[in-house]
């Protein structure tokens, strides 16, 4: 009888044991595959290629699955001018809030224009007139108010006959757009910018990554040309800028792409060497089958009169077309536009307003003047 009841117990130890073991394996799960499409645990893998960077004068293609970023609104320019409206609104309301027009009137607003960095020049030539029209009759306003629209509408008037628009070849042969500028005032983003820009308009577009001395510019470039669905051409670090943009030229007419965006070095305005080698980087853009339409200053805004100075120099040497002036959103030194367009006749083309793609912006000098006056 005991030998019984001890075969009995051993017998259920060993099904409870069993059920236990049968339920731990019941409850494991295959571990679940990489939802990337990766081989399964255990598999053998298959071999990678390692990163490949673009070789000496390579001109790197874009991705097929590379589509331009979905673009956002225009940004208004009075709400990004924030820093310049509010260093002019506190004389404009005193100017409003006086009783008639006076000497002290004009000295308010002389005061006011050159803070924000018009230029002494700019805003003396200005307001002379506005006197002189009130003078001699041209002007019949007897209230301040009605004088700050005057001005308003003065100032607005030294953008016309501006050809504001950017311009394509006409023809055979790739539109080549220059950008010429000191160091760190934006060069490169402003392509990048202009790629995304034309990509989304269907234009086929080549970036030359003349900027061969700046370490990483030429990755900077390559990340924008990727972003843009544009190709880059590319040279070694140190080689001659101007070979790169004779590549970028030539790559462009046999891709039948319709624009190429040239980078340079950035260099100082007041080395001679350095804008003579610009000058021959120019003369190497406009040989055919290259069409140069645009010479492109790149200007920081926040640089003020300084950026009056640099205007000069760069025009003397390589003839520049129009302005892209950077930063205009961080300074309240915006009136430098008005300078600038005052004392060297240069269209103002593009205005940054933003770190984003939307925020390079065709310049609207009504819009512009505006936006100073509130």
């Amino acid at each position: 009888m005991t030998l019984v009841i001890v075969l009995i117990a051993v017998a259920a130890v060993l099904l409870v044991s069993g059920g236990v073991v049968v339920g731990t394996r019941s409850r494991r799960r295959a571990p679940a595959l990489p939802r990337t499409g990766a081989p399964r645990p255990g598999a053998p893998r298959p071999p990678t290629s390692p990163p490949t960077s673009p070789p000496v004068m390579a001109a790197t293609e874009p991705e097929t699955s590379s589509t331009p970023e979905t673009q956002t609104a225009r940004p208004v320019l009075r709400d990004r001018l924030g820093r310049a409206r509010g260093l002019l609104a506190g004389y404009f309301d005193q100017v409003r809030g006086r009783g008639g027009i006076d000497e002290a009137t004009f000295e308010e607003l002389e005061e006011a224009l050159i803070l924000a960095d018009v230029g002494v020049s700019t805003t003396t030539r200005v307001l002379g007139d506005l006197r002189d029209k009130l003078r001699d009759g041209a002007l019949s306003v007897t209230d301040p108010p009605a004088l700050l629209q005057a001005l308003q509408d003065d100032l607005a008037s030294m953008f016309e006959g501006d050809v504001e628009s950017l311009a394509y070849a006409d023809g055979d042969g790739p539109t080549v757009w220059l950008f010429v500028g000191v160091n760190g005032v934006g060069k490169t983003t402003t392509i990048g910018k202009l790629a995304l820009r034309e990509t989304r308009a269907g234009r086929g577009v080549v970036l030359a990554a003349g900027d061969t001395f700046r370490a990483a510019a030429g990755e900077q470039l390559e990340s924008w040309a990727e972003r843009a669905g544009a190709r880059i051409v590319r040279g070694s670090d140190g080689a001659d800028p101007s070979s790169v943009i004779f590549d970028a030229v030539q790559h462009a007419a046999s891709r039948g792409a319709g624009l190429v965006l040239a980078d340079t070095a950035g260099r100082l305005h007041t080395k001679v060497n350095l804008m003579d080698e610009l000058r021959k980087v120019r003369r190497v853009a406009e040989r055919p089958p290259g069409q140069l339409t645009e010479v492109l200053l790149v200007l920081d805004a926040t640089t003020g009169q300084n950026g009056v100075v640099q205007a000069r120099q760069f025009t003397e040497a390589v003839g520049v077309t129009g302005i892209v002036l950077t930063k205009l959103d961080g300074t309240a030194k915006g009136g430098v536009v008005l300078a600038i367009r005052s004392e060297l006749g240069l269209p103002i083309k593009l205005v940054g307003v933003g770190e984003g793609p939307a925020d390079l912006v065709v310049f609207d000098p009504v819009e512009f003047v505006s936006a100073l006056f509130g």
